[in-house]
């Protein structure tokens, strides 16, 4: 399953995302995963959530977002819970892009049996209509 938490920027996106990752990693019986750009979020989690840094790998475009994730889940059959915010600053603003981007995660998210929350800073009517996500509006 892939959620969309949506909102401009200063709604409250990352701190629900900080909420919500140390409640996966309480209630998980597998790896929590959040992938973010720049190491801002380092002392806000629980040490038990893995931490990623999108900078470090040199992550670009949705392409290589995609492969990143799909990787992560490949080589860690555990990840329960996967969270990526700036996903707008790490792969970019195309929102057509967004759309397909989200439905090749639907697939990825049954497949290995993984929530995938991205973090979009965009109002809801700026979204394409026919993304397959659940969205929540901050």
């Amino acid at each position: 399953m892939v959620t969309l938490l949506i909102g401009k920027k200063g709604s409250g996106k990352t701190k629900r995302l900080i909420e919500e990752a140390n409640a996966a990693v309480a209630a998980s019986n597998g790896s929590v995963v959040v992938v973010e750009k720049g190491a801002k979020l380092t002392y806000d989690l629980t040490y038990k959530a893995r931490l990623v840094d999108s900078d470090a790998f040199k992550i670009k475009g949705y392409d290589m977002l995609y492969g990143f994730i799909s990787g992560m889940c490949a080589g860690n059959y555990d990840i329960t819970d996967i969270f990526i915010d700036s996903t707008f600053k790490i792969a970019g603003d195309d929102k057509a892009e967004l759309s397909t981007f989200v439905d090749k995660l639907n697939v990825l998210a049954d497949y290995a049996n993984t929530t995938i929350t991205l973090l979009i800073s965009s109002a809801k009517d700026d979204l394409p209509s026919d993304i397959n996500a659940t969205l929540e509006e901050l």
